[in-house]
């Protein structure tokens, strides 16, 4: 469970993590449609890849797990926090605190088969 799950949220978070680092124009502009400016976008996607690297290297060791679903749990609510505050569509919202939650329970899997 622990590896589908890991693999799951690496490559979801991945795909989004790659238009913010590459500074894709659409993505720029649908961040800055949020008030996110676009160093912050950038930075926000390289710190979704450094989540990845650790939801992977957690498969080896289960600590570097936890602290990657932690930050990324984080950065996932703060994500839902912009879009409210955007005023998108509460699917569009919800999309991150599904996310959250995954990342959440993922976090409290590798703690309890430690």
């Amino acid at each position: 469970m622990i590896v589908v799950l890991t693999l799951l949220l690496a490559a979801v978070i991945l795909a989004v993590a790659a238009p913010k680092v590459a500074g894709q124009a659409q993505m720029r502009e649908r961040m800055a449609r949020l008030g996110v400016s676009p160093a912050r976008t950038r930075t926000i996607g390289d710190l979704e890849v450094l989540a990845v690297a650790g939801l992977l290297l957690g498969l080896l060791w289960w600590p570097i797990a936890v602290a990657a679903a932690v930050g990324l749990t984080l950065l996932l609510i703060g994500a839902a926090g912009y879009h409210a505050r955007a005023k998108d569509p509460i699917p569009v919202v919800l999309v991150p605190v599904v996310f959250a939650l995954a990342t959440a329970a993922l976090a409290v899997l590798h703690i309890l088969n430690a």
